[in-house]
């Protein structure tokens, strides 16, 4: 960036918490139902209908703010925050302007930015605010639709300090954002669906002199339009202070088709919503025993249990990250080393051969079956399973080819790997005087290869024509011979008399 400014960005993220039912009534909380059959009075707004505060948004609300280390205030309100538009009835949105549920936490963000550098920095939350969600509008052709399933949907509001300096940062933020909400089990984290949603608020200004003309993105539905936006908003801006313009405090849209944002609205001055408590919804003061219930609701964040999982089973950066992209893999991939490490193998070398095993071929195979490692905890590969297998290549029982195989055959037909390598005799020959028979046997069929391996004088020839003649007797066995002893033959039969 141009050294001569200094960009901030906040961000505003919406999540939709995963209750069965909204969060002031008793309707159906759910994704892509019939348009307006998850309604009734209280989310329709009809004059007399009381709303009831569902205690499971409010728990999971404070538990989000736990894990973004906020504090936790001693009693907390909901306001009606007074507005007309057509996708909310009541003509008022039940939210928490004055007391939010959580304030001035922090979450350190760690990660690499899409060009591969390294970012890590620390962004204050302000507030966590609970709120309903409004409804949703179709536009079709001169007629606008209006959908009121969504309409009193939970939705926590999470708010950042400006702390945001491109669009790397908010995308990396994002993501960890993302995927510490998914482990907590408060949202599934769809962006596309805006389960989880995201506005920022950008501005830029000469270094030293502070915030400059804020310009609000709204409805940012990838943490890569995030980033792309943000940094199109950046260079905008420069591109009209280097001018010798001002830039003009409106709400934009990003357009991905031609990658640039455009107008929204103007937005000169912030709008007085007239917010009040909200009547009907006590006070809530959340005790002892509420507050005990939130925290056995906590789970090792993903970014500490990456850490852990790097320390303790020497795993890299990368593959720590992509071991715990989900809380069921990341699970699975603890119970699959713990079983290894139980039969015999050394744990960092269980891990690596797990974690090799794990974010290749069973992806493959999840992918290919259209799972998701949420998925993996009724997969019919278990942690189990797959620990013998790899404890069995590792102790030199099974080839790398027949323990792909068994790996595959056991996804596929829900069987034990004992049960199926004993079926097909899968059993590793390790027994050199049965290697050196077969050894004779490819020298003597191949007797052509033979001479040439002995006789060529370029080395790299030589190798390739050893390879040739083990995968010969590899065949030959049936794939159950250690291909290290027959390597190892087969180079003695070459180097014998090679001149």
């Amino acid at each position: 960036m141009n050294n001569t400014y200094q960009s901030f960005i906040g961000l505003e993220v919406h999540i939709h918490l995963l209750t069965r039912s909204k969060v002031f009534c008793g309707c159906r909380s759910a994704f892509g139902d019939e348009p307006n059959t998850n309604v009734c009075p209280v989310c329709m707004g009809y004059p007399g209908a009381l709303p009831a505060l569902n205690i499971e948004a409010l728990r999971m609300g404070f538990l989000a703010a736990k894990a973004l280390n906020c504090r936790i205030p001693e009693k907390t309100w909901f306001d009606r925050k007074q507005y007309f538009y057509p996708d909310m009835p009541k003509n008022y949105q039940i939210t928490q302007f004055a007391s939010p549920l959580g304030m001035e936490g922090y979450i350190d963000i760690e990660g690499k930015t899409a060009s591969g550098a390294e970012k890590n920095k620390r962004i204050r939350i302000k507030e966590c605010h609970l709120e309903e969600d409004s409804g949703k509008m179709v536009h079709k052709g001169n007629v606008s639709l209006l959908d009121y399933n969504r309409a009193g949907v939970p939705l926590l509001e999470i708010v950042t300090e400006p702390d945001f300096e491109n669009g790397e940062e908010a995308e990396i933020f994002l993501q960890q954002l993302r995927r510490m909400v998914r482990y907590l089990e408060i949202c599934d984290g769809n962006m596309e669906e805006g389960s989880l949603r995201a506005d920022a608020n950008v501005s830029v200004n000469f270094h030293g002199k502070g915030l400059g003309k804020k310009v609000e993105l709204k409805n940012l539905n990838s943490s890569r339009f995030v980033r792309l936006g943000l940094n199109y908003e950046i260079a905008r801006h420069i591109q009209v202070l280097d001018a010798g313009n001002e830039v003009i405090q409106e709400t934009r849209l990003w357009n991905e088709k031609q990658n640039e944002t455009v107008p929204m609205r103007r937005k000169e001055n912030a709008h007085d919503y007239r917010c009040f408590p909200e009547p009907d919804i006590p006070v809530f003061v959340p005790d002892a025993e509420f507050l005990q219930s939130v925290n056995d609701l906590l789970v090792e964040l993903p970014a500490q249990r990456m850490k852990r999982l790097q320390n303790e089973y020497a795993l890299s950066a990368e593959q720590a990250d992509l071991v715990c992209a989900e809380k069921e893999e990341a699970d699975y991939f603890e119970a699959a080393v713990s079983e290894a490490a139980a039969s015999g193998l050394e744990k960092t070398d269980a891990a690596a051969r797990i974690a090799n095993y794990l974010l290749t071929d069973v992806m493959h195979m999840l992918n290919r079956g259209g799972l998701s490692q949420k998925e993996l905890s009724v997969f019919s590969l278990t942690p189990r399973r797959l620990a013998y297998i790899a404890a069995a290549f590792s102790a030199g029982r099974l080839s790398s080819k027949n323990a792909k195989e068994a790996l595959e055959l056991c996804a596929a037909e829900n069987r034990e790997p004992e049960e199926i390598i004993r079926e097909r005799g899968w059993h590793l020959i390790s027994d050199p005087a049965v290697i050196a028979a077969a050894v004779n046997e490819v020298c003597e069929e191949e007797a052509g290869v033979l001479e040439e391996a002995r006789s060529t004088d370029n080395p790299k020839r030589r190798q390739s024509l050893a390879s040739f003649l083990a995968g010969k007797v590899l065949k030959k066995t049936g794939g159950a011979a250690d291909p290290k002893i027959v390597r190892g033959q087969i180079e003695k039969v070459i180097l014998f008399t090679v001149r």
